[in-house]
């Protein structure tokens, strides 16, 4: 049994085809046949159901699982004996929210990779809820979110406080008001982030503390939505205060103060706990940790 051989059976898992297997690991069709057949014959058993489409059998899902166990392990290997390399180098894949994404990782990332031009950057964005998850999961390395709960399987540190804000279009009936009660947002009708999104569940439980109902007229999956429908008065919106400060300095959105949001939220970085951190990772999380809070929550 060789890597190549497991490499090839974990492909044909996802192809379900011998043929795009081979195209996928430039090798021809009988080359991946042979490979798959050694396996077979070594271990006196049928991994492959050849009948179109071709699946794994009972046994060919069993072996699959410790293939996979056993390529992470050669992966991990890889990354150790490049970190025998005194300059740090590798990819890693970064996952956020839309607005973090926009606001926050530009300021970041062109400092890190005028420092470090041979570690490779990827940000993946996704809907808040979805980061904790991702990290867990390892489809992606590090998350950068708010930070609602502890989480033993991930580790995690505080690098900003952020704040929600009311927002309103200049032509808003409110627009004029400098500060308001909690209390007038039942009246009037609200852009909202989807419910399974951590900002939205801030803002549903200081709703639910003072007893309103809001007026809910429009739900979207990001705050870059939010602030596009406020933008052109379809209702008045609760967001992130870092993610409106390029609009709120260009007079697209105004901002109205209210004491009952009057409160900070931690974000944070986190990244799986036990896992192998690479020279890669360990200097992004050196820098990220190393920034002063200004360096986030800076509008320049």
């Amino acid at each position: 049994m060789n890597i190549s051989q497991l490499e090839t059976l974990l492909t044909i898992s996802k192809t379900m085809s011998f043929r795009k297997a081979g195209e996928m690991l430039n090798l021809t069709q009988p080359a991946v046949s042979a490979q798959i057949k050694s396996l077979e014959d070594e271990f006196k058993t049928v991994l492959i159901d050849r009948n179109q489409p071709v699946t794994l059998t009972d046994h060919g899902q069993v072996f699959l699982e410790h293939a996979e166990q056993i390529l992470t392990i050669v992966e991990e290997l890889k990354h150790k004996l490049s970190d025998l390399n005194l300059t740090p180098q590798g990819h890693i894949l970064l996952g956020t929210t839309s607005s973090i994404a926009i606001q926050i990782l530009p300021r970041v990332l062109s400092y890190f990779q005028n420092q470090f031009p041979l570690i490779k950057t990827t940000i993946h964005s996704m809907p808040s809820s979805q980061v904790m998850t991702s990290v867990e999961n390892g489809s992606v390395d590090i998350g950068i979110t708010y930070l609602t709960e502890k989480n033993p399987n991930v580790t995690s540190s505080v690098l900003y406080y952020d704040t929600f804000e009311l927002v309103v279009s200049p032509s808003h009936p409110m627009s004029r008001l400098v500060h308001t009660t909690f209390d007038t947002l039942k009246d009037i009708p609200m852009i909202m982030l989807a419910p399974d999104t951590l900002g939205r569940k801030f803002i549903d439980q200081i709703f639910r503390k003072y007893g309103i109902q809001p007026n809910v007229v429009m739900e979207v999956s990001s705050s870059e939505e939010v602030k596009r429908m406020v933008e052109i008065n379809l209702g008045a919106a609760v967001v992130s205060k870092l993610s409106i400060a390029n609009e709120v300095r260009l007079g697209t959105l105004k901002m109205i103060k209210v004491n009952e949001l009057d409160m900070s939220h931690p974000v944070g970085v986190v990244y799986k706990s036990g896992r192998y951190i690479n020279t890669a990772m360990q200097q992004f999380l050196s820098d990220l940790k190393g920034m002063p809070e200004h360096q986030f929550i800076s509008s320049e």
